[in-house]
């Protein structure tokens, strides 16, 4: 996998996405998504701040899940020994809109 030419180490989580490989940068809050024809990524989603410092325990750990519902296409992530799971909407940058 290769991202901006660069090889991109430490793939964990990998989810099978509408065609696509997400993947989450493990010891970050960052999902990637990767063309599987090439191994570009061609996205980067940024999921920093989406457990509350408030939320977390002792021993709360790094984003680590990554689910898609086939039955509607919903996304949900959770993180290792995180007390809750997260339904994400992916939208574009302000900045990437038309």
């Amino acid at each position: 996998v290769r991202e901006n030419g660069r090889p991109l180490h430490r793939l964990n989580e990998l989810e099978w996405v509408d065609g696509k490989v997400w993947a989450n940068v493990w010891q970050t809050d960052r999902i990637v998504i990767i063309d599987p024809a090439t191994g570009e990524v061609s996205a980067s989603i940024d999921l920093s701040g989406l457990l509350p410092d408030s939320e977390r325990r002792r021993g709360t750990d790094v984003l680590n899940g990554i689910a898609r519902n086939p039955a509607d296409g919903a996304i949900w992530v959770t993180g290792k020994r995180w007390p809750w799971l997260y339904r994400i909407e992916v939208v574009p940058k302000q900045a990437d809109l038309p």
